[in-house]
């Protein structure tokens, strides 16, 4: 297989997936390198592919359904699951996390959980580093796929009440 042939088979395998594919996942089905894919991902994004690289692994990204919306929230490292769990409970995805950072300004970091089993996971993952929002303590926005304007209006009413979401005056 050509590496031409390979880069197509990999667009092929996230347009059929509903889930991240990892790296290493690709590179053993591929019989090649973790890095090797990692470079064919770039490639492909260099040539337009739109792929999304999340904690557990790329995704090309599709047309959403739904209403996306955004939340600023700030809590504590230690509230990160109970805050992702209210918006999967409530029926919204969250596509990504983004601060502002001082020097870099804004970064975004993709999450595509839409499920408890989806925060499980990145918790899990992210037990060995550390938030982006730690870098803005703990300022952040989160944007959803929602449903509908009643299922954000639920994440909203939830994360007010658990004290997450940053209002105006503050």
């Amino acid at each position: 297989m050509t590496a031409e042939e390979r880069r197509a088979a990999i667009l092929e395998i996230l347009a059929q997936s509903s889930q991240p594919v990892s790296a290493s996942t690709l590179a053993g089905r591929f019989g090649v390198s973790r890095q090797l894919i990692v470079g064919d991902v770039a490639l492909l994004r260099a040539g337009g592919a739109s792929i999304a690289a999340a904690a557990r692994g790329y995704l090309l990204q599709r047309e959403r359904q739904g209403l996306l919306r955004q939340t600023v929230c700030r809590h504590r490292a230690q509230d990160m699951e109970r805050e992702l769990n209210i918006m999967v409970d409530n029926g919204c995805a969250v596509l990504d996390v983004i601060v502002e950072h001082p020097v870099y300004g804004q970064l975004t970091g993709a999450l595509q959980l839409a499920s408890r089993y989806d925060v499980q996971q990145f918790i899990r993952r992210a037990d060995a580093a550390q938030p982006l929002s730690l870098l803005t303590e703990g300022v952040h926005l989160h944007t959803l796929s929602c449903p509908g304007e009643d299922a954000f209006a639920r994440v909203v009413e939830e994360l007010d009440r658990a004290g997450f979401l940053l209002r105006r005056e503050e």
